[in-house]
């Protein structure tokens, strides 16, 4: 494979990475806010839960974003189906987008 070839290679990695890294942050951010105050107050404080609506609102809308870039990241990694899955399911609980993009970073340092 030629330097050009395998550059290119990097940079799209680097790309799916930087685009993968954003929307974890952003998930991850939207995912605590769903788990540490938008369902609580669904059952403890009904009266404050129905101006939190959009937060789960948007943690819905965001969630698909995210594993578009996960799935093209975990693509451009080469990573297996197993992997893959594990990323994609990091945005479902809170600080394991955190963990996953940690480790997204480490990999690509490692290559």
């Amino acid at each position: 494979m030629s330097d050009a070839t395998n550059q290119k290679r990097t940079q799209a990695l680097k790309g799916a990475l930087i685009r993968y890294r954003v929307m974890a942050y952003i998930l991850g951010v939207w995912s605590l806010l769903l788990w540490g105050l938008d369902l609580p107050t669904k059952f403890w404080a009904k009266g404050i839960h129905k101006d939190l609506v959009f937060i789960g609102i948007a943690h819905g809308v965001l969630y698909p974003i995210y594993v578009l870039a996960a799935f093209f990241y975990c693509l451009r990694a080469g990573k297996k189906i197993g992997e893959t899955f594990m990323f994609i399911i990091a945005g479902t609980l809170p600080f394991l987008s955190f963990i996953a993009e940690r480790k997204a970073v480490k990999d690509f340092a490692g290559n």
